[in-house]
């Protein structure tokens, strides 16, 4: 009979029985009873009743009855850590079994067991299975090492397991081997500063060695503890990669990929021009080629990794395109993944076929399968231009075809070949102009929309095709309304005389009977620009475009470097680094190739390397429940309903010199014209009604009269005669306290002119639309005009509008607070985006965290709460009085104990003293003092914190030399590190 009768019981009082039957004289009786036990356990049912019956059991030399009292045994001792103490003896007993399957079955179980309570009693049996002599039991005990250092680091530390660990890479079995470099790898991993893999030439050696004896799994824990180590010279990186190819011919793909992962990394030591090197190139090829005919999910694992491979080193792959060629019966997953890869392999030799295939793609039935082969057509042309003639030819011909979705995807695509090769394919456009009533989707309406203003003077009718798109301006998407506002714009500046009436009724639209902030915005900078200085107007808006870059869609370098690190894991398939999307305590740790890998070591942390900017470090994963949600949770987070002005700014700076298209006037309000009497700015939370400015008020120059668009605009006087600048824009709920009128705007020669912007780093996603319901929120922090704020970008991707948004922080190490609730004003309807800008103070309640810098927010809508972490660049706390006297700097530096002073590195710096000085002096890193040293400059600078920290620091600056040396000073030792982070990003950006 099967074990399917153990299941199939449904006697009353089964427990009383089964305890009955356990206590039995009987072993087959016994047998039986925890056989049924463990069934009960396995479908679900409380068996906990009988825990000390089974644990009776234990005393048998049966195996088969051991390993599954063993296996009752880990399920519920947890839940009963006082009765596991029962179990202790035998545990011992068993450890010094003669058999040493019992021995590592007693070691496996007890590395189970996560009970604090009972692992001090199990570090003598552990001990003794690391030097067991049967390799089967230590390989066992290994394991067991991780597991408990777990529970209790400390534990494992004091007793010195991770030496007998580290003694295991020499054992003579190579699966202990394995298993002992897997221990520690684990180990290593969730504390990532401790070093325990201390790799060196000698324990690489015995690490090749064991490679080739060891099972599949213990291959990869080998190879990838093999692809942490960086190699002294090109020598022993080219021994390294010569012992490890032999493993690109095993059958597991996971055992390739780990191979891969390590030839790629060292390959970065080998000099190009070596014989090895191109022979190395080669060898790469067919395993990869391999891995893609298996089935289709390893098949698009595969090519997740290739595709990175790829844009590191397409030279690898350049001989191989036909393999990527899509077959008819690929999932649509892999077919689209093949797409990519073949876009990035597409060369001059081999373009002709690439887009005889892509042509052929673009008959298919699968509508996704075709819009990205299309797409693919355009950008072969923008990567090849010897191709971009036939390209044009290729997608006018599918035009042809009048297939609604191909056509639409084609005009996009067309959009793009003209911003790469301008003057060159604009005869099609009549072609285009054709199908302009089968365009439905925004991005194709905005990239027709985009042509015609480009290139209004060769359209005859270019007034009447946009005004064809004006007649349904509200109903439009924002992409639409935004690009149909500046292609207006574009032609009233080329045919001021035809079109006076219809810039006037867009610019209506946009700034009067619109709720999208970003089209009011562009609108009024028009406006403005329109009504006080034609000519800056034309520059602007009509200036030369950069040419588009070849690849525009490829994985940013430094990322890039990091997932090569990690081919053959999940990193590689998501084209994430862990720290995306791993959760938990555990220190993910960045890495980089050995060539291009930055050293700069700090003296607090020599695991610092090249510090990238603040944006680059990733967000630490929300924490647990405890510390986080609890706080959170407690919180109101409803608005407040104080109605007064945040707190003015630290400073009363005028923003006379700002750059006006740099992203400054996006976040002003409509601001007060000047009276009189001198006012200190007010900025309400909800105007009733706006002010009445007549032209004649707001006219920067002449207030005589209403403000005709004056000046010689392309020759005409008679453009935009009567032409009155903006109405007031509606206030903004919050935004930079802002001295002086609109005349300070236009004046760009008056005020006090500010220094060179402050550094913002550039937004990331802070919360995934999968983790918000389909709320995506991206954003950064900046600081303007003495006001800290929080720039966020809301996208709702779900299917239903979100509204009623409010957003709390939790306590943070600089008290870091919203002055006023989360300004959200127009529902947030599905595949909407809005910019949102919180302005913030530092009078909230502090608590020191880790980093420093983690900001943990709850943002709350209709339709849940959601809560992320981000990181501020703490030189958004840089205060604007941060200058220090010099002779109190001198007494301060002498007064601050050297322990307090840390020295970093700051690579690939190419500016000047000068230029460097200047470019901290924007984010208020203030320099007091300058001499030269033996050609060095020495720059003496003071920063202020909003809490009132000060910091002072010592810049070097060789001429010549991009690697500066900052040494930093504080009586606040643990801000140096977040400040030589700001030092870094500030420089490099």
């Amino acid at each position: 009979m099967t074990d399917s009768k153990y299941f199939t019981t449904t006697k009353k009082g089964e427990i009383f029985e089964l305890k009955a039957e356990l206590n039995s004289d009987k072993k087959e009786k016994k047998k039986e009873a925890v056989k049924k036990v463990i069934a009960s356990m396995t479908v679900g049912k409380d068996v906990s009743a009988l825990f000390p019956d089974v644990v009776n059991c234990m005393q048998t030399d049966n195996l088969e009855l051991k390993k599954l009292v063993y296996l009752y045994l880990m399920n519920y001792a947890k839940s009963q850590p006082d009765m596991a103490i029962m179990a202790v003896n035998t545990f011992v007993k068993d450890c010094e079994d003669p058999n040493p399957l019992i021995r590592a079955l007693a070691v496996r179980t007890m590395g189970c067991i996560r009970v604090d309570k009972i692992t001090e009693y199990l570090c003598e049996p552990l001990r003794k299975c690391l030097k067991d002599e049967d390799p089967y039991v230590r390989k066992t005990a290994a394991v067991c090492v991780a597991k408990l250092h777990d529970i209790n680091a400390q534990l494992v530390e004091d007793q010195g397991f991770l030496d007998t660990l580290k003694d295991l890479i020499s054992d003579s079995n190579p699966m202990v081997v394995a298993n002992a470099v897997a221990a520690l790898s684990e180990i290593a991993e969730s504390h990532p500063n401790s070093n325990l893999l201390d790799l060196n030439p000698q324990t690489i050696n015995k690490l090749l060695t064991a490679l080739n004896e060891c099972t599949e799994w213990g291959q990869i824990f080998i190879l990838d503890c093999l692809a942490n180590y960086t190699p002294r010279d090109d020598r022993e990186s080219q021994s390294i990669c010569e012992r490890v190819t032999p493993r690109l011919s095993h059958a597991n793909s996971a055992v390739v990929l780990s191979a891969v992962k390590v030839l790629m990394k060292f390959m970065e030591m080998l000099p190009k021009d070596l014989d090895y090197y191109g022979t190395l190139l080669k060898k790469l090829a067919p395993p990869l080629v391999t891995l893609l005919s298996a089935e289709p999910e390893l098949q698009y694992v595969a090519l997740r990794n290739i595709n990175l491979i790829v844009q590191r080193r397409p030279e690898i792959l350049k001989h191989e395109m036909k393999v990527f060629f899509v077959k008819y019966n690929d999932p649509i997953y892999v077919k689209l993944e093949k797409l990519d890869i073949m876009i990035r392999l597409a060369s001059q030799a081999n373009i002709a076929q690439v887009l005889a295939e892509l042509k052929e793609y673009a008959t298919e039935v699968d509508v996704d399968f075709v819009r990205k082969a299309v797409r693919a057509i355009g950008r072969c042309a923008i990567k090849v231009e010897q191709s971009a003639e036939r390209c044009v030819s290729t997608l006018l011909d599918l035009i042809q075809t009048k297939v609604n979705y191909v056509v639409q995807e084609a005009i996009v695509v067309i959009k793009d070949i003209f911003r790469k090769y301008p003057n060159k394919y604009e005869s099609v456009i009549a072609t285009l102009c054709e199908n302009l009533d089968s365009l439905d989707e925004p991005e194709a309406r905005a990239a027709m929309i985009w042509i015609v203003g480009e290139y209004a003077e060769r359209i005859d009718n270019a007034d009447e095709l946009l005004e064809s798109f004006l007649e349904g301006f509200h109903d439009e998407s924002t992409q639409v309304q935004l690009q149909l506002l500046t292609a207006i714009v574009k032609l009233f500046l080329k045919k001021p005389t035809e079109t006076q009436e219809l810039v006037q009724q867009v610019l209506s639209l946009a700034t009067q009977d619109s709720d999208n902030p970003d089209l009011r915005d562009r609108g009024y900078i028009y406006w403005r620009l329109l009504s006080t200085d034609p000519v800056a107007a034309k520059e602007v808006v009509l200036a030369e475009k950069p040419l588009i870059s070849e690849e525009t869609d490829l994985i940013e370098p430094t990322l890039l470097e990091e997932l090569i690190c990690h081919i053959g894991t999940l990193a590689s398939v998501y084209h994430k680094p862990p720290s995306a999307f791993v959760e938990g305590s555990r220190g993910v740790q960045h890495k980089r190739l050995p060539g291009s890998a930055g050293s700069g070591e700090s003296v607090e942390s020599p695991d610092t390397g090249s510090a990238a900017g603040v944006s680059d470090a990733p967000p630490a994963v929300i924490p647990s429940q405890g510390d986080l949600l609890g706080d959170l949770l407690n919180l109101d987070l409803t608005p407040p309903t104080t109605t007064g002005p945040p707190p003015p700014a630290t400073s009363g700076m005028q923003l006379g010199a700002m750059d006006l298209l740099g992203g400054g006037l996006d976040s002003l309000p409509p601001i007060p014209l000047r009276t009189d009497t001198p006012q200190s700015p007010q900025i309400p939370h909800q105007s009733p009604s706006p002010p009445d400015y007549s032209p004649t008020e707001v006219g920067p120059v002449d207030h005589t009269g209403p403000v005709k668009l004056g000046g010689d605009l392309g020759g005409s006087s008679t453009m935009g005669a009567g032409f009155g600048a903006p109405p007031a824009a509606p206030a903004a709920s919050f935004s930079a306290p802002v001295s002086g009128g609109l005349d300070d705007l236009f004046d760009l020669g008056g005020g006090v002119g500010m220094p060179m912007g402050a550094y913002s780093p550039p937004k990331t996603v802070w919360l995934p639309a999968m983790k918000g319901k389909g709320l995506e929120i991206s954003g950064t922090f900046a600081r303007r005009a003495g006001v800290i704020q929080m720039e966020m970008t809301l996208t709702n991707k779900a299917m239903s509008i979100m509204t009623d948004f409010a957003i709390q922080f939790n306590r943070n190490s600089f008290g870091l607070a919203p002055a006023g609730p989360l300004q959200v004003l127009t529902p947030l309807s599905p595949n909407q985006s809005i910019e949102v800008t919180l302005p913030l103070n530092t009078v909230g309640p502090v608590m020191k965290m880790d980093p420093l810098n983690n900001l943990q927010v709850a943002v709350k809508n209709n339709i849940d709460v959601f809560y992320f972490s981000c990181q501020y660049p703490i030189s958004m706390l840089f205060v604007e009085d941060g200058k220090m006297e010099r002779q109190v700097f001198l007494a301060t530096w002498k007064d601050i104990s050297n322990d307090n002073e840390a020295q970093f590195q700051i690579k690939d710096c190419h500016l000047s003293s000068d230029a460097a000085s200047n470019k901290l002096q924007g984010s208020n890193i203030f320099t007091i003092a300058k001499r030269t040293v033996d050609g060095q400059d020495m720059l003496y600078q003071s920063t202020k914190l909003s809490n009132g920290i000060w910091v002072l620091a010592e810049l070097r600056v060789q001429t010549g030399n991009p690697t500066f040396t900052v040494c930093l000073k504080c009586r606040a030792p643990e801000v140096s590190q977040c400040v030589f982070q700001s030092y870094d990003a500030v420089l490099k950006n």
